[in-house]
């Protein structure tokens, strides 16, 4: 060791000893000051992952298990065939397809003439603009419930009455929709719209090409929204679906809550595998919905 590298080796010796000594001289909570903080997550955590927990405990139990005063918080055998009894009892292959294919034409729908009101009400000059905008807005102050009867007789009179064209249909159009991309659309700078005109763009291609690229975080909030909405969608699809076979899966679970019992662990187990595909989504889809929704001035 060199005569110049000793002295800068015992002072750094010496700091960390007195570093030591002064950390054992503080309190365990003065040298953890974010104990607190951490606590209180793990516990938020917990509170909010139960609700979970517990259906997955239900859906492996018996009968006799969940129906105990007090319920067993583990069952005692993991009954695995629950899921199976799921697809004994009803067409839950069948009832899956027709939710996955509600929740496509549903999002494809809202993306498309969502995106292309959005950007008119943003983008674009024409008489009336602003009132037709109000107009739309206003909807979102009347209940769904108002649009049944009105949304029931054109359906009937089409002969969309159990087909996923009857289902899907009110909702390939929002006033939300409209609303959030028309945010993401003003949020642009106007530098891009004159740039493209100067091109020579048409308003097709403006839209197309150039401004429908830059709104992809609000696009994927607007997919995931759409997706929870139609996947979780129950009062509409109940009124225009008779058959089981062309039931979506929100119906179906709701149906197989019996009038005089109801087999909790089967449900449990068919409610788990048709969240399964949500929650997916909503993990890939998460951080895009942030920004999203941040972008778009929401709260």
């Amino acid at each position: 060791m060199s005569e110049h590298t000793a002295p800068s080796v015992l002072r750094h010796t010496a700091r960390s000893a007195r570093n030591r000594r002064r950390r054992q001289e503080l309190g365990f909570f003065q040298r953890h000051p974010h104990i607190f903080v951490h606590a209180a997550l793990i516990t938020g955590g917990f509170v909010m992952a139960f609700p979970f927990l517990w259906q997955l405990i239900v859906s492996l139990s018996t009968q006799a298990e969940v129906t105990n005063v007090p319920p067993s918080l583990w069952p005692e055998v993991l009954r695995w065939e629950n899921y199976a009894l799921v697809f004994d009892r009803v067409p839950f292959l069948r009832q899956f397809g027709v939710s996955a294919v509600v929740t496509i034409i549903t999002v494809v729908g809202q993306i498309v003439f969502c995106s292309m009101a959005g950007f008119a009400f943003a983008r674009m000059h024409f008489w009336g603009r602003g009132i037709i905008f109000a107009g739309i807005l206003s909807i979102l102050m009347v209940p769904t419930q108002a649009f049944l009867i009105p949304q029931f007789e054109i359906v009937q009179s089409l002969g969309l009455m159990n087909t996923v064209w009857g289902i899907a249909a009110p909702g390939v159009f929002s006033a939300f929709g409209t609303f959030l991309m028309r945010q993401a659309f003003l949020a642009l700078p106007g530098e891009i719209e004159e740039a493209a005109r100067l091109d020579g763009a048409s308003p097709w291609q403006m839209f197309w090409r150039v401004m429908l690229p830059l709104t992809k975080p609000s696009l994927s909030a607007l997919t995931i929204i759409t997706v929870l909405f139609a996947w979780n969608s129950l009062l509409w699809p109940l009124v225009v679906t008779t058959e089981a076979s062309r039931m979506p899966l929100a119906v179906s679970l709701a149906t197989m809550q019996g009038q005089h019992g109801t087999e909790y662990p089967m449900l449990m187990a068919a409610a788990l595998m048709a969240m399964a595909p949500v929650l997916v989504v909503f993990i890939v889809l998460q951080r895009r919905v942030v920004e999203g929704l941040a972008h778009s001035g929401l709260k």
